[in-house]
């Protein structure tokens, strides 16, 4: 028994040693130290980063141009106004007759571009002004010799037939601005966008026919005075419309980009002439 007791002493006085501080530091021991652990290290992600687009910027850009005219209804008033007063025109209105379609002409052009941007992360939002210099013509002429004769029977008042004929109209833009809302969506180095505002631009026009009428009884009647050869034009004309269409920004360094674009225009009719325009656009711009 004393001998065990003993034994049992030994075993006890190894452990405790074992167990203290110092021998656990030589043998390199884990100890349990709750509270006094050290904290697990903090990981701190930074906010994205993306381009910055806001502030203003200008630029120059080169276009190709793409405008067709509506001349459909453009002879309608020179009709209606050489057959005034008349019953062929009350009852039957040959001023209605269509005598020239469309006319297309394309033309490259120059110009200018102003705009301001605000930036929330990856969406922009801004105004443009641009201004594009041009020259696109586009006629509908139909030949000499063309004509559309009406006759009718039994006569309308005095008149047994309505001759039109020689019939041409001419449209011609040479400078065109736009005032502009937009919005894009940054992605790295691009800014996609779209936009739409308002557009007026400048040039000429230029209608005109003939119109002849032939009288059923041998008095002149209703007949006197034609043939009459009505005509319209105006120099510095002034179009309005609007506009829509969508680009590409691409930034090369933080205040120099270039650009891309597609643009549609469309002008509210002048003396009876539609003008739609499509053109497209490269550029280049500083952004501040």
């Amino acid at each position: 028994m004393v001998e065990s007791g003993c034994a049992l002493v030994i075993i006890l006085g190894l452990l405790s040693a074992l167990l203290s501080p110092a021998v656990a530091a030589d043998y390199d021991l884990p100890i349990l130290r709750g509270s006094n652990q050290p904290p697990a290290p903090v990981v701190t992600v930074g906010p994205a980063t993306f381009t910055r687009w806001s502030g203003f910027y200008f630029g120059g850009d080169f276009s190709f141009n793409n405008g067709t005219a509506n001349f459909s209804t453009a002879t309608a008033p020179l009709v209606e106004f050489a057959l005034q007063n008349t019953v062929v025109q009350q009852t039957f209105a040959p001023s209605q007759l269509q005598l020239l379609g469309n006319g297309a002409g394309n033309a490259f052009g120059g110009g200018a571009f102003l705009g301001y941007n605000t930036q929330w992360q990856d969406l922009v939002v801004g105004v443009e002004a641009n201004y594009t210099h041009t020259s696109v013509n586009a006629a509908a002429a139909t030949p000499s010799t063309f004509q559309i004769a009406r006759a009718f029977i039994p006569p309308a008042g005095n008149v047994s037939s309505v001759t039109l004929t020689n019939a041409a109209g001419r449209l011609s833009l040479t400078d065109y601005g736009e005032a502009r809302a937009r919005a894009g969506y940054v992605l790295g180095n691009f800014l996609p966008y779209g936009f739409v505002g308002m557009v007026v631009g400048m040039g000429s026009y230029s209608i005109s026919t003939r119109v002849d009428v032939t009288c059923a009884l041998p008095s002149p009647g209703e007949c006197i005075g034609y043939p009459l050869s009505p005509n319209s034009a105006q120099s510095n004309a002034i179009f309005w419309g609007y506009s829509v269409g969508a680009g590409l920004d691409w930034a090369l360094t933080p205040n120099f980009f270039l650009r891309g674009e597609f643009d549609f225009d469309q002008f509210a009719p002048v003396s009876n002439i539609s003008l739609s325009l499509i053109s497209g656009r490269l550029g280049a711009g500083l952004k501040f």
